[in-house]
């Protein structure tokens, strides 16, 4: 029997914390995992070029439907020979699905049975967007991992509004099924259910007989407490199937990303990194560091000493405080290549840590170094 388009490869589980170390095959290379994906929404990762990408070892970008579905066309992207060749990168890609901007345009859309309507947030220009639209324009971009339809709720939300809402996106994922074609593209389903445990339960349950190449949660890491995050992360994912990935959307702080993994989790992705660079922060192994603060004016060191990026070798937090402050664009470009390595190298210790049963004792190492709390 044939293997499918993408396809996880189990290695090893943390003896002690049950954390996976796993493979995800896909039509463009292997990905290693767990892994921390960069968001590239309009089809580029900002600031970053996909040679810049490959030598922080990102195995993986995202981008976005909904933009790319504005600008500039699903259509010239197909045109183009789909995502990979438009942007030059021969490494695999995932699209969510305009799922996120249902809620993040929440004052811009209206939700029905059918799909959602929204008004561009460029324009006013009204578009629709439906389960088999989506499906439509993903295959058109041509990603390899492709994402259900779904209604991302706000938190908090009712149990009837959140109940609902977790209904509706089963019935679109069930519709974005059958309308998707093309077999060397993974359509993964996205769990939803807010953060109420028998409505995340009976979602799992629903989706997973539909059998799809893999699931998502949703939903969560949209305001909540962190302990709301942790409770519904790790009641949700040991119901997930064992035999597939599991990604967890919208997650991209160092402890967010460790907790993601002890739970078992395999993906996350966040645009965070790039975009707190844009504001002059940098992530660090001893914590957060907002480069333009005047503190750094004289400061001749790198960004961070323990970091093996082309910004830690070449440049120092007195320089980039200049390009920051004079609003040079090389400042944007060297704090995104920083924190982007930054993640992809914690992502490659916790890797090695899963595969020593030790990722449990490296968690509590990070966390007193980085000065977070476990709680």
């Amino acid at each position: 029997m044939n293997k499918p388009a993408v396809w996880y490869e189990l290695l090893h589980i943390d003896k002690n914390s049950g954390a996976r170390r796993g493979r995800i095959h896909t039509p463009h290379g292997t990905i290693e995992t767990p892994v921390f994906m960069p968001v590239g929404t309009q089809a580029t990762v900002k600031s970053m070029t996909p040679e810049e990408l490959k030598e922080i070892n990102a195995q993986i970008i995202l981008s976005n439907t909904y933009h790319l579905y504005i600008r500039p066309g699903q259509d010239l992207v197909k045109e183009a020979g789909g995502l990979h060749k438009f942007m030059n990168w021969d490494r695999p890609i995932l699209t969510d699905s305009g799922g996120f901007q249902v809620f993040s345009l929440g004052d811009l859309r209206t939700i029905n049975e059918e799909g959602v309507e929204f008004k561009s947030h460029l324009d006013g220009k009204r578009l629709f967007f439906s389960p088999e639209s989506v499906m439509k324009t993903e295959e058109d971009l041509g990603a390899d991992i492709i994402m259900t339809f779904d209604e991302c709720c706000p938190y908090p939300s009712t149990y009837e509004y959140t109940k609902a809402s977790m209904e509706r996106t089963t019935r679109w994922t069930k519709r974005c099924k059958e309308a998707h074609q093309t077999e060397n593209q993974a359509l993964f389903g996205i769990i939803q259910g807010g953060f109420y445990e028998d409505l995340r339960k009976k979602s799992v349950e629903d989706l997973i007989e539909l059998d799809l190449p893999g699931y998502a949660i949703g939903g969560i890491s949209v305001g909540e407490p962190k302990e709301e995050f942790l409770r519904i992360l790790n009641y949700t994912t040991p119901l997930m199937p064992e035999n597939k990935p599991r990604y967890l959307m919208g997650v991209g702080t160092p402890d967010y990303l460790i907790e993601a993994a002890l739970a078992g989790i395999d993906m996350a992705d966040c645009v965070l990194p790039t975009r707190i660079a844009r504001h002059g922060t940098a992530m660090t192994s001893k914590g957060k560091l907002v480069v333009r603060n005047a503190e750094y004016e004289r400061d001749f060191s790198p960004i961070d000493d323990e970091c093996d990026c082309y910004t830690c070798k070449n440049y120092t937090r007195a320089y980039i405080r200049h390009l920051v402050k004079t609003q040079e664009i090389l400042g944007v470009r060297l704090l995104s290549i920083h924190n982007l390595r930054f993640l992809t190298k914690l992502m490659e210790r916790v890797r090695i840590e899963i595969e020593n049963d030790n990722l449990l004792n490296f968690r509590n190492e990070f966390y007193l170094k980085y000065g977070y709390t476990k709680e």
